[in-house]
């Protein structure tokens, strides 16, 4: 009976000095850096890991398997690789003290095996900016959250998804009649350098009738930053906003993650009930970074320069925005693609055309004429206006937009004097209707018109007793 006693209370001190001393430490051996990619051996980790590299002076460089060839593991690091050398030691996060503290609670909807691809996520986020990997830009200390949520959910199921159904007031005239925005759509705003998009991204942030504003300044000028914040949210927006900056200066892991994290923000409000407004600026330095990363490891570009896992990103990442079920939210999300040297078939323009919801481009020819915003109104499309408007309105903008395409075309011939009234009667109501059409779509940038003074004045434009000739 004493030797069973003395045996377990031998089994117990055992048990007690197993729990106390440290897990075994897994380590690899960092071998190569070349560029933007750092290669490791001695450790088997998925892509998506986060794991620490030490260099010798004490400090560490944070990084994420980005891909594998046999035993060798591809790394790609979130800032500077100054100061390392051969052989440094490489550790998994989860050892190394990096995880999200033991206090934050998943979201109930969210499920991920990699705990170290959770970021903080609730309502303290509002008011605050953000890095892509959820450090406070502001100065405003720690946050202090007491849920987190993983970088990249899965997919939401479609046939759960609530339609998109009613119209959305964004204070722009031009879209809330001609091109009605729906909430839980998600539309694309085209746009070449310097047209524009980002003041009018600012009228949305400001004007746009939603609980919550999630802004995402991915791959843009750092000196935007400010700006943005200060100029055009202004303490009101950006009380009820979340901004998460990812400059152009960062490495492309930090761009990537800045555009997930944005993204899990916006579905985290969602999923609590709140209309949520997202803003990407832009989605086309989102595929840049991901085209960085691509052929950093090795992957084939195929089209121009484009890798294939750039094109399978981009739907992952636009997919999560829109309506949940019956009982949560929305995400109404504008994304910006920058259409370099103003191509429309821009290889990442053609395939987030093709992605979204609908696209509302901006002319450099509008914007050099002093006109705002300068929405090209023939070039643009809402394709789920016809769900969400009324037949007088839907007809008042197909007039709309005949006569003004219809005086578009016919412009230069009508400025050099070569047109001769009488000629053609559409035309002639063209160009009599012109200066009223051209005066609806212009509006000041600090001016808000809501979607019921936008409509009433789309009305008034078309008139019964101004409407006796068009058909």
């Amino acid at each position: 009976m004493a030797h069973s006693e003395d045996w377990c209370s031998f089994l117990q001190n055992c048990d007690h000095l197993v729990s106390a001393s440290n897990p075994l430490l897994l380590s690899g051996t960092l071998t190569r850096v070349a560029g933007l990619v750092m290669e490791a051996v001695g450790l088997k980790l998925a892509v998506g890991s986060s794991c620490t590299v030490f260099l010798s002076n004490g400090n560490t460089v944070s990084a994420e398997v980005v891909g594998f060839s046999g035993d060798r593991l591809f790394l790609m690091p979130s800032s500077d690789v100054y100061g390392l050398v051969p052989g440094a030691k490489v550790i998994p996060t989860e050892y190394s003290g990096e995880l999200p503290k033991v206090g934050h609670k998943q979201h109930p909807r969210r499920r991920a095996a990699d705990r170290a691809k959770h970021i903080a996520v609730g309502p303290e986020l509002l008011g605050r900016v953000l890095s892509g990997i959820g450090e406070p830009l502001d100065q405003l200390g720690p946050l202090h959250t007491e849920l987190s949520a993983p970088l990249y959910s899965r997919p939401f199921n479609p046939l759960n998804r609530t339609p998109v159904s009613k119209p959305l007031d964004v204070g722009v005239r031009a879209i809330n009649t001609l091109l009605s925005v729906g909430r839980g759509q998600r539309m694309g705003l085209f746009a070449g350098s310097g047209v524009g998009k980002s003041v009018l991204l600012g009228m949305m942030a400001r004007y746009t009738s939603a609980d919550v504003i999630v802004v995402a300044l991915i791959g843009e000028r750092g000196r935007e930053v400010k700006e943005f914040i200060e100029n055009i949210l202004g303490a009101e927006g950006l009380a009820r906003s979340v901004v998460i900056a990812a400059p152009a200066d960062t490495s492309p892991l930090l761009r990537l993650q800045g555009a997930a994290y944005a993204t899990s923000i916006a579905e985290y409000f969602r999923d609590t009930g709140k209309h949520v407004l997202l803003i990407m600026d832009s989605l086309t330095r989102f595929a840049m970074a991901q085209r960085e990363i691509a052929l950093a490891i090795g992957e084939p570009p195929a089209t121009k320069g484009y890798p294939p896992s750039v094109f399978a990103k981009l739907p992952q990442l636009v997919e999560r925005a829109g309506n949940g079920n019956n009982d949560s939210g929305s995400i109404t999300a504008f994304y910006t693609v920058l259409t370099e040297g103003d191509d429309q078939n821009d290889p990442i323009a053609d395939n987030a055309r093709a992605i979204l919801d609908g696209h509302i481009v901006l002319s450099r020819q509008l914007s050099e004429a002093g006109h705002f915003p300068a929405i090209d109104i023939e070039a643009s499309i809402s394709r789920v206006m016809p769900n969400l408007v009324s037949k007088e309105q839907a007809e008042f903008s197909r007039i709309f937009k005949r006569l003004y395409s219809r005086y578009q075309r016919s412009h230069d011939l009508i400025s050099v004097g070569a047109y001769v009234a009488g000629t053609d009667p559409e035309l002639d109501q063209a160009i009599e209707r012109y200066p009223s059409l051209a005066s609806f779509l212009q509006q000041d940038m600090f001016q808000q018109e809501s979607y019921d003074d936008s409509l009433k004045k789309l009305m008034t434009l078309f008139a019964p007793q101004n409407n006796d000739h068009i058909q």
